[in-house]
């Protein structure tokens, strides 16, 4: 069976339908999705064996039957994570971010599921587990998305700022080969490595000043962020290949 796969952005929008604040239902994000990963099956009129040979979550089965939800459990929020291109989250990872590493941001009425926002939170964690290690991703979501009273702050939520990261990677990879496209290079130019840089710190510039209700000096801290956070999906892709490449070697055994 064929896994259904989703990017981060496709990701970002379903939880975002799922809270009432996307312009798709939830189910025609996956359509959408399903579909552009299976065009020549549909062009085809093969669309049905091609879904049928599908494997389908029961999180996501229950998203196609259109029930509603007031939260996740941690194994549908891991199901959900492993649909992530490139991602690594899994049911023991989540279990372990939760209940040690960030356990202060996953705290719950006993009986409740977690919510929307908290599951974003964990797909965050597992970007920015790529690049850095977890202190410094409680320092980063403390100063992103809590004050001194380790309150919420209005000006964005955490499925608000993944989306907006995750968009920000599209829109930086428009032919979708999972780097940054970068234009400006010559033989002759020194610092090419700025070019980078300075393509993904002007977008999430943009972005951030964007954002309304908050200080010039908090919008430098969240284009600040979207970089790391950015950059970090695209050390997940290489990451990815170079698992994939360390396991054919050892699989295949070319002694």
């Amino acid at each position: 069976m064929e896994s259904m796969t989703l990017t981060r952005k496709e990701m970002s929008s379903l939880l975002l339908s799922l809270q009432g604040n996307h312009e798709q239902s939830p189910l025609t994000i996956l359509q959408t999705a399903w579909s552009k990963n299976h065009q020549q099956a549909c062009q085809k009129g093969a669309s049905l064996p091609a879904f049928l040979t599908t494997e389908m979550r029961p999180v996501i089965e229950k998203v196609i039957q259109g029930i509603q939800f007031n939260g996740f459990s941690l194994q549908e929020i891991a199901d959900l994570g492993s649909l992530i291109e490139y991602s690594n989250v899994s049911i023991t990872s989540i279990q372990n971010w939760v209940k040690r590493d960030f356990k202060e941001l996953f705290v719950i009425k006993e009986g409740r599921k977690y919510s929307i926002n908290q599951a974003a939170l964990l797909f965050i964690i597992d970007d920015l587990k790529s690049n850095l290690d977890f202190l410094s991703i409680r320092r980063l979501f403390h100063t992103l998305f809590f004050g001194r009273e380790k309150d919420i702050i209005e000006f964005i939520e955490p499925v608000q700022f993944y989306y907006a990261y995750s968009t920000m990677f599209e829109e930086l990879d428009a032919n979708n080969d999972q780097m940054f496209d970068i234009v400006g290079h010559t033989s002759t130019a020194n610092s090419q490595d700025t070019l980078l840089d300075n393509m993904v710190k002007a977008y999430a510039d943009r972005v951030a000043q964007s954002m309304t209700g908050i200080s010039k000096a908090q919008q430098k801290g969240v284009s600040n962020i979207l970089v790391i956070s950015a950059l970090s999906v695209q050390t997940s892709y290489l990451q990815a290949v170079a698992k994939r490449y360390y396991n054919a070697t050892v699989f295949l055994d070319f002694d």
